[in-house]
C-alpha cells in the first residue's frame, strides 16, 4: 500500500519553550471540516523524516512506507477554520514528535480529514459554569474551548487551573492573562510545582492542581464553592493528577460521567 500523500502544510511554528511548541498546519487543496471545540485530528510523517537533533536515537525504526501517526488535540477555535493549530510536546524516546520538531514553516504534514473525540464543551449544560483542570499540553482543547465560547459565555463562568513545572512551562500563559483582564467571566489560575528553579523568584503559586482546588481560591474569585449542582469539571494532562484530582473531587459530590452514567467530572488522558 502506498504511502499517504503529505496533504498539509506547516504555516507557523513557534517553540514556546525547551520542548514545547505550537504549530499551525493548513490543508493543501482541500477544505477542513467543521469540528467541535475540544476535538482532536491525527498527523503523521513518513518515518524517512528527519528527527530533532534534540530527540534520543531511535531504537526501533518504524517500518518504511508506512506513516507514523498519532492524535492531538485542536487548540485553535472552531470558528475560525482556516487552519488547525496543535501545542506539541517533544517525548525524546517518541516516534513522531521528534519529527515533527525538526519541520519548518513550508513543511508538509499528513493531516487526517477526518476531526473527531467526544472530549467536548457540550458536555456541560449551558447553565453550569466550567472548570478546565490541565496539565502541561493537556491545555490544548481548553484553548479551542475558550476561544470558540468565552466571548459568547452570556455569564456562564470558566475557570482554567492550570499546572506545570516551571513558568516558561505555563502554554498560552500571556493570551489567558489577557482573556482574564477582558473577561469578567473568566478566571486564570496558573501554579508550578518547581519554584527553587526559577532564574528569577516567582511570584506566583507553588504547588501542584490538587493545591489550587485545595486552596479554595477559585471559591474566593466566584464567591461560592463549586459543587455538583452549579459547575462541571473537565481534567486532561498526566494520568496521575486525573486520578487524584478524581478522587478529591468526589469527596465534593463530583462522580465521572461514562456513556452509561451521567456525570459531572469529563476526562481525557494524554497517554
Amino acid at each position: 500500500m502506498p504511502t499517504p500523500e503529505l496533504n498539509a502544510v506547516v504555516t507557523t511554528k513557534m517553540e514556546v519553550a525547551p520542548g514545547l511548541m505550537v504549530i499551525r498546519v493548513v490543508p493543501d487543496g482541500w477544505d477542513l471540516p467543521e469540528f467541535e471545540p475540544g476535538q482532536f485530528a491525527v498527523l503523521g510523517l513518513p518515518p524517512e523524516a528527519d528527527r530533532s537533533i534534540h530527540a534520543d536515537t531511535e531504537e526501533a525504526p518504524v517500518k518504511p512506507g508506512k506513516l507514523i501517526r498519532r492524535a492531538y488535540s485542536i487548540a485553535s477555535s472552531s470558528k475560525a477554520r482556516h487552519y488547525l493549530e496543535f501545542y506539541v510536546t517533544l517525548v525524546h524516546s517518541g516516534a513522531l514528535s521528534p519529527r515533527l520538531f525538526n519541520l519548518q514553516p513550508g513543511g508538509r504534514v499528513w493531516l487526517g480529514p477526518k476531526i473527531t473525540g467526544t472530549f467536548t464543551l457540550d458536555l456541560a449544560p449551558t447553565d453550569k459554569d466550567v472548570i478546565l483542570v490541565a496539565t502541561g499540553t493537556g491545555l490544548a482543547p481548553y484553548m479551542s474551548m475558550l476561544r470558540s465560547e468565552l466571548a459568547a459565555s452570556q455569564g456562564r463562568r470558566f475557570a482554567v487551573l492550570l499546572g506545570a513545572r516551571h513558568s516558561w512551562d505555563l502554554g498560552y500563559h500571556a493570551e489567558l492573562v489577557a482573556m482574564e483582564q477582558l473577561c469578567k467571566d473568566f478566571t486564570y489560575l496558573p501554579i508550578i510545582s518547581r519554584p527553587a528553579e526559577e532564574p528569577v523568584p516567582w511570584p506566583g503559586r507553588a504547588g501542584y492542581v490538587l493545591d489550587l482546588w485545595l486552596s479554595g481560591e477559585l471559591d474566593a474569585e466566584w464567591k461560592r464553592t463549586p459543587t455538583p449542582k452549579n459547575s462541571r469539571v473537565f481534567l486532561c494532562g498526566n494520568p496521575a493528577m486525573i486520578d487524584d484530582m478524581v478522587e478529591l473531587l468526589s469527596e465534593s459530590g463530583f462522580t465521572e460521567h461514562t456513556r452509561t452514567t451521567p456525570g459531572s467530572i469529563f476526562v481525557e488522558r494524554y497517554w
